[in-house]
């Protein structure tokens, strides 16, 4: 099966890929550097190198690489906070749906009257969620609030935001939005790193963050093995 893969931090942090080919591309919004295996590429979305922080990332670049590389099916794997007291760290969910206000979104129609349709294509994930099971849980249908960044929401925006969603995070909202305009299908995985600022009596920092970023390495190294299994 030809997919392919969008993540971020956990990757930086993965030995899986390093054996994989190193590719640049060209794209008409900016040079894309992606890893390809077979019929499987992945893009790391904070890049290569020096990471650079969500607000930041090359979103159209990134999905256009993918369109221009003859991809169809998009698998994003996200890190995100928890909005809700029963989805503790540790849990992977798939979004269904997703909230983008703050921040305008990034297209490809800067120069038409026109928007794509939103939405979250999923069409991968009922295979996902029965193949990985027993040993993974994946709880489907949540949904994703997209935050500016690159700073931690604020324990007052958290009381506002956890009734709008189930998880909160800085990047896939804007994934989404450009794979529906460019005609690509996306489906949703994330990982719940922590808990949202404030929530359960937490607070978030990115020293916090990147620690529990790395307890949940060991579970992501085997979630992708897995996902590279059940996809091939």
């Amino acid at each position: 099966m030809k997919v392919a893969f969008l993540s971020g931090t956990s990757i930086v942090n993965s030995t899986l890929y390093a054996a994989w080919e190193v590719r640049t591309i060209e794209t008409r919004y900016g040079p894309v550097t992606c890893k390809q295996r077979g019929d499987f590429v992945l893009i790391n979305r904070h890049g290569y190198g020096f990471p650079v922080p969500p607000h930041s990332i090359n979103y159209r670049a990134n999905i256009r690489a993918l369109a221009d590389l003859g991809y169809q099916d998009v698998l994003s794997v996200n890190s995100v906070g928890s909005l809700k007291p029963e989805l503790p760290p540790g849990t992977i969910v798939s979004c269904s749906d997703y909230v983008g206000l703050q921040q305008g979104p990034a297209t490809f129609f800067d120069t038409e009257l026109k928007g794509g349709a939103p939405g979250i294509a999923n069409n991968l994930i009922p295979l996902l969620v029965e193949k990985l099971a027993p040993e993974f849980k994946i709880h489907p249908g949540k949904v994703y609030v997209q935050m500016r960044g690159p700073r931690f929401e604020t324990k007052a925006e958290i009381r506002i935001v956890k009734e709008w969603g189930d998880v909160i995070g800085m990047t896939a909202a804007h994934e989404a939005d450009l794979c529906g305009e460019i005609g690509l299908r996306y489906n949703s995985l994330a990982i719940i790193d922590n808990y949202a600022n404030g929530l359960m009596a937490t607070e978030i920092d990115f020293t916090k963050f990147k620690e529990l970023v790395e307890a949940n390495q060991e579970k992501v190294n085997r979630l992708f093995t897995r996902l590279l299994e059940i996809l091939a």
